[in-house]
């Protein structure tokens, strides 16, 4: 048995492996609404951020990445703990997100980075998840993949509308 929760493992495989960030933020999304919900300040929240902010890099969308990077590295001044029990050095993050907002103010173009982990037994659980999906790990993301760049436009959105829709009529309910 691991420490770690598999989303953490499947987010990080993803995250320096096929660099799909939005899988990554799809996986901890339903980890953190199953074992931390409404908590905005969650350690899950911050890594959710992380991945976003790198797919609005990734497709030039500055002010989104800006965004969402600050929000993350806000959350994240308050969790050293947190940080540290899932394996990420804290001042090493720390110093990476500073930089990477720095060139995101200065519109410098995306480049893939990793997540500065210093847990063996962590790296070893996330190197065998990506052979086990066919990844390699610390590959660079493939900017010529639009099913990658542009993932929130291609994907099925049915079973979102679908609970937005189901979500409006309880609410209409209640207020009856």
């Amino acid at each position: 048995m691991t420490k770690f929760p598999s989303s953490y493992i499947q987010y990080l495989a993803h995250f320096h492996g096929d660099r799909d960030y939005f899988e990554c933020h799809e996986i901890l999304e339903e980890y953190w609404k199953a074992t931390d919900p409404g908590n905005k300040k969650s350690i899950w929240v911050a890594l959710i951020l992380v991945a976003v902010s790198n797919y609005h890099h990734r497709r030039n969308n500055y002010p989104g990445a800006i965004r969402t990077l600050t929000k993350a590295v806000e959350i994240f001044s308050d969790t050293k703990e947190a940080t540290a029990r899932l394996g990420i050095d804290h001042e090493l993050l720390t110093e990476t997100l500073t930089n990477r907002k720095k060139n995101l103010l200065n519109k410098v173009p995306y480049t893939s980075f990793n997540l500065p982990l210093f847990d063996t037994e962590l790296k070893r659980l996330c190197y065998d998840e990506c052979r086990h999906n066919g990844f390699t790990w610390g590959t660079s993301s493939n900017l010529e993949n639009p099913d990658l760049v542009h993932r929130h436009s291609t994907r099925d959105r049915s079973d979102v509308i679908s609970d937005r829709r189901m979500a409006l009529e309880e609410k209409k309910n209640r207020k009856k």
